[in-house]
């Protein structure tokens, strides 16, 4: 595998600039995204019933190799910590509310479970409430997230009761979890810069570059981990708009992600480039791999450790763990994802 240095040469023989970057975006209108939805569709690959989607590539034999890739034993966590604090980034703020259940001080404390507070051990308890999905909070978008025309993957039409969905909810995933190999791609690392600028397009041929750069291959089953830098950037630059300007793929890669079979796709930002590119479709690749692939997607993560790790063992794959939570019908959960060297 090469190392990390061969980035300086690529960054300095091959770098474009943002503007250069973006003419040369394919070019996506409303019949393009029409005609890509059904080009790369997934329905009825594994079954008119299949609730799991991208992740049935994930076979027995994917899940051992990627435990055969633990060596150092080091893991790191891919999450934000809970944002508590609403500000440009954070618009529907993390709550906690901690407590203290009662005990034998209060005389006239009513039971607890049927127990008498005078009996209780000294115990504390928390209350959490989150609006996940969005652009401040680590979580897993399951494949019932988004619809095109009324339908959702594999054809489930978008429909809701009081439960959530009746197919495709997160607790498909729950059930296994996601174990696989991880793969790293490192853009900021790739470019030689400290992080990509807002609203630089991300293409088949820059996956296409690093694959050159690094040796490795990205392949089926793989869950590909993509940085852009994004929060290097929030640190360094203005605050800004990220619903206007935000580094991530361009919709066209979605046949490339197809093509390689990937299972599961994350990234610091929300994955699309934003402005899109593709008429007025504000995330058009979400679209297109939840609803098109059967793809789930990590959004907000945090991959500055990961990057570091990677750094440190001069290799970028890696087991990757991640359990959402099980809640019949939803549309996605926070989490914790780990990678594993």
């Amino acid at each position: 595998m090469k190392i990390l240095n061969v980035f300086l040469f690529l960054a300095l023989t091959s770098a474009v600039s943002w503007a250069d970057h973006h003419k040369r975006a394919p070019s996506l209108d409303a019949a393009g995204f029409d005609a890509m939805m059904k080009e790369i569709s997934n329905w009825g690959r594994w079954g008119e019933a299949d609730q799991l989607g991208t992740l049935n590539l994930i076979t027995a034999a994917k899940k051992a190799e990627a435990a055969a890739l633990v060596s150092s034993g080091v893991s790191v966590s891919l999450a934000l910590p809970m944002n508590k604090v609403a500000d440009h980034v954070n618009e529907k703020p993390f709550k906690h509310t901690p407590f203290i259940f009662p005990t034998g001080a209060d005389p006239d404390a009513e039971p607890v479970l049927g127990i008498d507070v005078s009996a209780l051990p000294q115990a504390a308890g928390d209350v959490f409430e989150i609006d996940y999905h969005g652009f401040a909070h680590s979580h897993l978008d399951a494949i019932n997230h988004f619809a095109y025309q009324g339908k959702m993957y594999n054809g489930f039409a978008f429909e809701q009761d009081e439960n959530g969905f009746a197919n495709l909810g997160i607790e498909n995933i729950a059930t296994q979890g996601i174990v696989t190999r991880g793969v790293l791609v490192d853009f900021p690392a790739l470019f030689g810069v400290d992080y990509l600028q807002p609203g630089r397009v991300i293409t088949k041929e820059d996956f296409l570059a690093w694959e050159k750069a690094t040796g490795v291959t990205i392949g089926s089953g793989d869950a590909l981990i993509v940085r852009t830098g994004r929060w290097e950037a929030v640190a360094d630059l203005p605050p800004w708009n990220f619903v206007e300007s935000a580094a991530g793929l361009h919709a066209s890669t979605a046949a490339f992600l197809k093509e390689r079979d990937v299972a599961v796709i994350g990234c610091d930002g929300v994955t699309d480039v934003m402005p899109s590119g593709v008429g007025q479709r504000f995330n058009p690749t979400h679209e297109l791999l939840i609803i098109g692939l059967g793809m789930p997607i990590f959004d907000n993560l945090d991959l500055a450790a990961l990057a570091a790790q990677a750094n440190k063992e001069q290799r970028y794959v890696f087991m990757l763990v991640a359990a959402p939570l099980s809640v019949a019908g939803a549309s996605g959960s926070p989490l914790n994802p780990l990678a594993i060297f």
